[in-house]
């Protein structure tokens, strides 16, 4: 894996779908063509562009600010640090000549804009697979369990596990539909929530244990995070914000596959959208640039990149907190922000996903989804293409379990995923014809995902400060959004709005 250099930032914001991620892409060759000689790399030489404005970081935030600035006839350049664009949405390439997800793959109800945007692109959709009966894991015991009765994807623990659950999800979204979208921090409550974790609000409410379980996999799934590092407060607002402007969020969307934010992927893989927003842009889009400064002169700002320096009338940085944190800036961003991008850090998760000749599991009446309490992997689904010509299961790795294994060989990860696809799925689980690992936390610049996260203290403190531009420097990425944060949809969300907030003041 790619090893981060000191004060490298600064690559594309893509939001990850229900976890959304990052790596290498098949797709990016059907577009790398139109990319390639704006490549910015070593060996080229040293550029200069003069702009209406400089777009830091090519993900799906970055690409689509770009394209409606230009829409609007405004000059831009989008400088992105990776080889590729897409940011925490990536298609890796597969041995057998397909292409599977490492990163944000999955769209449901609500994420309108990010729908929208594919629409443009005549990207297609396809339903996730989603036939058959789900697995629970749990205490050494295999249980499958149908998703189309009352419960809906409710593991089937005990009743009164089942009983303390609903009365907790009922009032996280009681308490979720009191919380702004668009400044959490002001909600009546905000100080008495964001003074607790979302641990100590669990052990507090979800007081049978078969409850707390099913409210820790649905925290692990949703944030890639545990309880414990999470302000109680974020919560609610991520679950406020998994909706649009007409429909209120709810915890059931973010963890639903039918009817909720893993309903739906792309036909191709969803890093077609950011290649064919790409080659939209053509040449104002440079690869292997990562920018170091972004310096106020004589009423401009000149954005400091390897390989290019872009004078502009104003900037939208498009990356998560953490790497905006890297970029060097003159004169010093207020103290305010600055201390917010300090105490945002990246979640921690991978993909895993195995390729075998046959979806086998469907032949035993399973949808490929995995709940369990033990393992590298708590979490599964059915990756294969639409037409099933192959079998792909992929299984999240995330929070404490990413951590244990960022230092690991991927042989030592690829063991450890096998053992556990074994003991869901059996036997046949054991020799996938390919494997492919992708490890956010590992890349150089993502360093985590899907999502930047918030502890205690930090929205009723600093979050004014995550949207307000600082001068002429503006903020995108899914962090910023108000619908779907963490989202692919948050992320085409917070570029179209940092459009009209920068083309209202050029």
């Amino acid at each position: 894996m790619a090893r981060e250099r000191q004060h490298s930032p600064r690559t594309g914001d893509g939001g990850m779908s229900r976890r959304s991620l990052l790596g290498r892409s098949a797709a990016v060759a059907a577009g790398a063509t139109a990319l390639t000689a704006t490549a910015a790399g070593p060996a080229a030489a040293a550029a200069t562009r003069d702009v209406d404005v400089a777009i830091v970081g090519g993900g799906l935030a970055g690409l689509t600010a770009a394209r409606d600035l230009v829409a609007a006839g405004r000059t831009v350049t989008v400088l992105e640090a990776r080889d590729r664009v897409g940011g925490r949405v990536v298609n890796l390439p597969l041995a057998n000549g397909g292409v599977t997800e490492g990163g944000g793959e999955f769209i449901g109800p609500t994420q309108d804009r990010v729908k929208a945007l594919a629409d443009s692109l005549g990207v297609a959709t396809f339903a996730t697979y989603n036939t058959g009966k789900n697995l629970l894991y749990k205490d050494g015991r295999k249980t499958p369990y149908a998703t189309d009765g009352l419960l809906g994807s409710v593991p089937p623990v005990d009743v009164a596990g089942l009983a303390n659950a609903a009365i907790v999800q009922a009032s996280l979204d009681d308490m979720a539909r009191t919380v702004p979208v668009d400044a959490p921090w002001t909600a009546a409550k905000a100080a008495e929530w964001d003074k607790q974790t979302f641990e100590s609000w669990l052990n507090a409410n979800a007081v049978v244990p078969s409850a707390k379980f099913l409210l820790d996999v649905a925290c692990t799934s949703i944030f890639s995070a545990e309880p414990r590092e999470l302000s109680l407060l974020f919560v609610l607002f991520y679950i406020a914000a998994a909706g649009n402007e007409s429909t209120p969020g709810t915890l059931e969307r973010l963890t639903e596959t039918a009817n909720g934010a893993q309903e739906l992927r792309f036909v191709g893989g969803s890093q077609l959208l950011p290649v064919k927003l790409a080659a939209s842009l053509g040449e104002r889009v440079v690869l292997n640039a990562p920018v170091r400064t972004i310096v106020r002169s004589g009423g401009r700002y000149v954005v400091t990149a390897d390989g290019i320096t872009v004078t502009a009338k104003r900037v939208v940085v498009a990356v998560p907190p953490p790497l905006a944190a890297r970029i060097r800036y003159e004169p010093l961003l207020p103290a305010a922000r600055d201390q917010l991008t300090q105490r945002l850090p990246m979640a921690s998760v991978g993909k895993a996903i195995a390729i075998y000749d046959t979806p086998f599991w469907r032949a035993d009446g399973l949808n490929g989804q995995v709940v369990s309490d033990t393992g590298v992997i708590s979490s599964t689904f059915d990756n294969s293409p639409p037409d099933a010509s192959y079998g792909a299961l992929m299984g999240f790795i995330e929070a404490d379990e990413a951590r244990k294994l960022d230092a690991a060989s991927e042989a030592e990860v690829r063991a450890a995923v096998l053992k556990d696809y074994v003991t869901y799925f059996g036997d046949k689980a054991a020799s996938p014809s390919s494997f492919v690992l992708q490890r956010w936390n590992n890349e150089a610049y993502t360093r985590g995902g899907p999502v930047s996260i918030a502890a205690p203290g930090v929205l009723t403190q600093y979050g004014p400060a995550l949207r307000a531009p600082v001068g002429g420097i503006h903020w995108a990425g899914t962090e910023t959004s108000v619908h779907w944060m963490g989202f692919m949809d948050g992320a085409v969300r917070s570029g179209e709005r940092v459009a009209k907030e920068v083309q209202a003041v050029l």
